[in-house]
Formats: C-alpha cells, structure tokens, sequence
C-alpha cells in the first residue's frame, strides 16, 4: 500500500504483498522510480545486463539487484507488480515468467502514468534540455516551500547525486519522454514543454508526426491546467498555439532573459531558455520571485550536462550528454561563449545507428565551432537498430564528409586509440569536450585520471 501525497490510498493490484521488481533497473529513469517505491516502503528487487553507478547506488539505499543474464528466477514469489523498461524484448525471460504468474507488468511509462493521477503533476518535455529543466523547476518549488516529488533523468547534486527526490508536498515534477511516445501516457496539470526537433525518428517516422503526437500529449493539459512554451521555437510555436489562452510563452526576448542569465552558473543561451521555462512554472504556482531567482542561482547543473571533470594536461575537461546535431551545437557555442579566446576539442560517440542515419546531413554540420573533431565508434542501442542503418552509416564515413567540410576530424576505433590521441592532441588551455549519450562517459572519466 502507498499514500500519495493527496492522502488518496492506492494499492498494487493482485497485491500479495509490496514487492516490486524492476527489469532494467539500471535505466536512468527506471531507476528513478525504483527509488519512489523504496521511499515509500516497498520491497524492491531488479536486474540490468550490467552493473553500473545507479545500480550499485540502488543495492546502497535497500534494492536487490541482479545483475547479468536475466532469468525467469529472478521473479520471487512475493512479487506483486514487474516494470519493465519498454526497449526490452517480449521474450524477455522474466517477462514471460510475470505474466505466466499473473504478475501485472506495466511499462515504465505507464506505471509513471499511474503516479501522475495521484499528484498535481508538472511534466517537463521538448527534444531538448528536458533533464535541466526539470531540475531547474524541481529546485523553485524546494525553495518555494512546496516540497516536491522529483523523478528527473539525471543525476543532480542538490538531490544529494540522486536523480529523485522523495516529497511531502501535493506537486510532482516529471522528466516526460518523448521517445516511443511514453509522455502520452502522463496526466500533467502543467506542461512544460522546452522545444520540438526532428529526434526519434524510430519511433515517429516523420517530423510531422512528431508535432502530431506533442499536440496530442498537449490535449491532456486539463481545462484548470497550463501549458508553459517556448515562443522562440517554430514548430512548438505552432503545435502550442492552438490551445490559446491556457499557454504562458516564455522567450529568450523576455525582460527577465538578462536577469535569469547573470545568475545561472551553467552556460549558454539554450540553458538560459530552459531557466526561463521554470521561473514561469513558478509564477504560475504563486511561488515568490525571490525564492525564484535564489534556485536559479544555486543550480549547480545536471550530472553529464557541460559537466567540469577536471584538467588534463592543462586542458579543461568537460563531460556532456549531447547527441542530437541541435545538442552538439548548443553545447559547442556554449563552450565558446565561457571560453572565447581557447581551443575547443570536441571527442564524440555518435547514438544510434538509425538517428545518425535519419539525421546525417544535421550531424554533418553540427561541429563547425569545434577546432578539432575525434569520433570513436557508434553506441550501439540495444533493441533500436536496424541492420540497414548499420551498414549505411558509421564514424569513419562522417569522418570523411567533415573533412570535404573543411573540418578538423579524426576517426579512432576505440576508446584506447581515443585516448592516445587526447595525449598528443590536448595542450595547456584548451577546452576538451567529450559527448555523447553511450558509454563514452566512462571515457571522460578515465581521461582525468591520467
């Protein structure tokens, strides 16, 4: 049994006691969630294919953990509800083992859904800055005194380096992905909603189904609810104004841009847009403006977010989640805006064969501020690729198109030759940029330990 935060009693269905097990628990947002169910006294079990920071943290704070190959046995008898990560397979073994027990499995997504009707819920979504957002607005209504529940698909050090934050208070904030359209399932009362890009084409196919579906993800704002937009976007621009007075647009051109920007520690414009979404999901909940700009100030930034690693050869080490082109871009002339007179290296892991097939032209052009480029092989996304995206795009093919660009670029075959390179290419205060989405952040962690 869980109290909400609404003191509403809801229970796990076919409940025959409160264990929950988690398969692929050592997701950024499925762990997340784990952590709510621990907070609230259930008993929480979950396996991942690998160990990593999340799940030791997880096994830390009471989970049990499995890690490696995953079986039917891993599904204890006292297990009352399975979620499961929506990139697993249907076969999946342990799957196939809660529905033959009549265990309820939800996706990640839909159990997040579940929670939302319980909260006066504020979902954050756009293709990008979604995690600072949240984490921006999460940290007005802290200061606020509202004492928010946070799920955030981040790591955040003012949440004590969690990516949750367990609250008494009546609001959820809510990282709301758009990918496989799982925001559908959320019932927001505000809905932030930072921009619209071309990104998941796996999962919509065409840009103008993307808009389709966030105007569909709009219509759940109820009549009472708001929607807080970005103005300077075109596309969101257009999918958000037909929803008329319930949306509050928010602009880059706002008096309060220059404000919001003297106090941010994090760089860059795009971050500046993403403090402005919050300080207005602020207002709109009455919250004052002193309480406002104090947690715009005090934000630290989002763990592999323009995140300062440390120096190496004299050089500034940078570590960053980017890897849609209009990502790279920002981070990019976010670098040069902090560091106008240095040279900016940019190491990156592309993601996903298929978005740097959908996108190839965009990531063509997406370095033009770095002066110097190295890509390591693509991170392959376990259950996303095509064996067709494979064969028709890699690192060393947009190699060869950023030199006819005129481009500084390198290909490396592996983090090894990468970091070979970094020792011969980087000097004295240079800024080193390593991004990416994959694994490439254990990369800029070993490059600091040199």
């Amino acid at each position: 049994m869980i109290i909400s935060s609404k003191g509403v009693i809801f229970t796990v269905k076919n409940s025959r006691n409160n264990s929950i097990h988690f398969i692929g628990i050592g997701g950024i947002g499925v762990s997340s969630l784990a952590r709510f169910y621990l907070a609230k006294g259930n008993r929480v079990t979950g396996s991942d294919l690998q160990r990593s920071a999340l799940t030791d943290d997880l096994g830390k704070e009471g989970a049990h953990i499995f890690i490696g190959k995953q079986t039917a046995a891993n599904i204890s008898p006292e297990t009352a509800l399975v979620i499961y990560t929506a990139a697993i397979p249907e076969t999946n073994p342990e799957l196939l083992e809660a529905r033959a027990k009549g265990i309820t499995a939800k996706t990640y997504a839909e159990a997040i859904g579940d929670l939302t009707k319980e909260y006066r819920t504020i979902t954050i979504s756009g293709s990008h800055g979604k995690s600072t957002t949240t984490a921006l607005t999460a940290l007005i209504l802290e200061d606020g005194y509202c004492d928010p529940t946070v799920i955030v698909g981040t790591k955040l050090n003012e949440f004590g380096g969690s990516n949750f934050r367990n609250g008494k208070g009546v609001h959820l904030v809510l990282e709301a992905d758009e990918w496989n359209k799982s925001f559908l399932n959320y019932h927001p009362e505000i809905a932030v909603v930072t921009n619209i890009d071309t990104e998941h084409l796996d999962t919509y196919g065409t840009p103008e189904e993307v808009d389709k579906t966030f105007h569909e993800y709009l219509e759940k704002v109820p009549r009472h609810g708001k929607i807080i937009a970005n103005e300077d976007n075109e596309r969101l621009r257009n999918v958000a104004k037909k929803f008329g007075m319930k949306v509050k647009w928010y602009s880059l051109k706002d008096p309060e841009a220059a404000t919001v920007k003297s106090l941010l520690k994090i760089p860059g414009d795009h971050n500046v847009s993403n403090a402005l979404a919050a300080l207005n999901v602020g207002r709109h909940l009455g919250i004052a403006e002193s309480d406002i700009l104090q947690a715009i100030g005090r934000f630290t930034g989002a763990w592999r977010r323009f995140e300062f690693m440390g120096m190496f050869n004299g050089a500034s080490v940078f570590n960053d989640y980017g890897h849609h082109p209009s990502e790279i871009k920002a981070t990019l002339a976010a670098a040069r805006d902090r560091f106008p007179f240095r040279r900016v290296i940019c190491v990156y892991q592309p993601h996903q064969h298929q978005r740097l097939q959908y996108l190839w032209d965009d990531f063509v052009g997406a370095f033009d501020l770095a002066d110097h480029t190295l890509l390591v092989p693509v991170y392959d996304v376990v259950g996303r690729e095509t064996d067709i995206a494979r064969k028709a795009v890699s690192s060393a093919k947009l190699v060869t198109q950023l030199k006819k660009r005129g481009k500084q670029a390198e290909h490396a075959g592996s983090f090894a030759v990468a970091k070979k390179w970094i020792k011969n290419k980087v000097k004295t205060g240079d800024v080193l940029l390593i991004m990416g989405a994959g694994d490439i952040d254990n990369l800029a962690r070993e490059v600091t330990m040199l």
